[in-house]
C-alpha cells in the first residue's frame, strides 16, 4: 500500500474521528446514530495512523505531495 493521505489530510482526519468517536461514545445521538458516527470516527483515525485511504485509491487520488510520502522526483 502506497501511502495516500496527506500530512494535512491526516490532520483533519484525526481530529474528526476523535471528535465523531467522542460524540458517539458520549450519546449525543439517537441510538443508532452513535454506532454510525463512532464506526465513521474509527476508519478516520485508522486512514490518518496508516496514511491510506481505500477510496482514494479508487478514484485514483492522492493528497501527498512529494516529499510528504517519501516520494522522490527521480
Amino acid at each position: 500500500m502506497k501511502a495516500n493521505v496527506g500530512t494535512i489530510d491526516r490532520i483533519i482526519r484525526a481530529l474528526g474521528g476523535a471528535a465523531l468517536l467522542a460524540f458517539g461514545i458520549t450519546g449525543g445521538l439517537a441510538s443508532p446514530w452513535n454506532y454510525v458516527a463512532m464506526a465513521a470516527g474509527a476508519v478516520f483515525l485508522l486512514t490518518a495512523i496508516i496514511r491510506f485511504c481505500p477510496l482514494y485509491r479508487v478514484v485514483g487520488m492522492s493528497t501527498c505531495g512529494t516529499s510528504a510520502c517519501g516520494k522522490t522526483d527521480a
